[in-house]
């Protein structure tokens, strides 16, 4: 088995996490530097940042109401890190991101492999939101946002335009927004292309996953129907 599955599919980190571990030099393999073309064997000791990594034994899914204010990092390093807000026995880590002004469903699990099917641009995965913003909405701008808009991507350091997407006005002030991709804070340079601030933005749904009634900063495991939709 490839090293980075190896490390993700014991719930250490997600896969692209541990392709960094590995370049920078944090992983050995039975005491030996591993590289991304490493492999493992049965028998075979592997350690991160000198931690010895345990194959997964079972699989935990779940699903937060993220409170603002709360970044979406597993590092408890960071001060308001989601892990810290979650306060789970075990070791689990997000699946995408919400930034840290942004609110509502945010899933958790110590699957990696799934983390990386869920969030590959070709899995399609729709995503749900309800904004609202600091001035009456106009047909305009609800089409411009639908077709695509050009906002500043700063992980190629230069314009992206956004996938047409389905927007539905919901009154003056506020709308939805249903996407299949996630750049950085996209929403929010979505609508100030438009001189539109964001005030409020919360998640509502991921594919077939509901946030429903859920309170704000509580958490609840998926029933295995859920789990079942989210790996087909």
């Amino acid at each position: 088995m490839r090293i980075n599955v190896y490390i993700s599919s014991a719930g250490y980190c997600s896969r692209r996490r541990a392709d960094r571990y590995i370049k920078e030099g944090h992983v050995t393999i039975n005491g030996e530097r591993a590289t991304l073309w490493s492999h493992v064997q049965e028998g075979d000791e592997v350690r991160v940042l000198d931690e010895v990594i345990h194959p997964r034994e079972h699989t935990t899914y779940v699903m937060l109401n993220k409170p603002r204010g709360i970044i979406c990092t597993a590092a408890q390093d960071v001060p308001g890190n989601v892990i810290e807000c979650i306060n789970y026995p075990e070791r689990i880590f997000p699946i995408g991101r919400l930034d840290n002004q942004s609110e509502g469903l945010l899933l958790l699990t110590n699957d990696g492999p799934i983390v990386n099917d869920l969030l590959k641009k070709e899995a399609q995965v729709e995503k749900e939101y309800v904004v609202t913003v600091n001035r009456e909405i106009t047909p305009d701008f609800i089409k411009g946002l639908a077709v695509g808009v050009s906002i500043y991507n700063p992980r190629v350091k230069g314009h992206t335009t956004t996938s047409p997407c389905k927007v539905t006005q919901l009154n003056d002030y506020q709308f939805s927004i249903v996407l299949i991709e996630g750049l950085n804070r996209q929403i929010r340079r979505m609508c100030r292309r438009f001189q539109y601030t964001v005030t409020h933005l919360q998640r509502v749904r991921m594919k077939h996953l509901q946030l429903g009634d859920l309170p704000i900063g509580e958490w609840r495991y998926l029933t295995e129907e859920e789990i079942h939709g989210l790996k087909g």
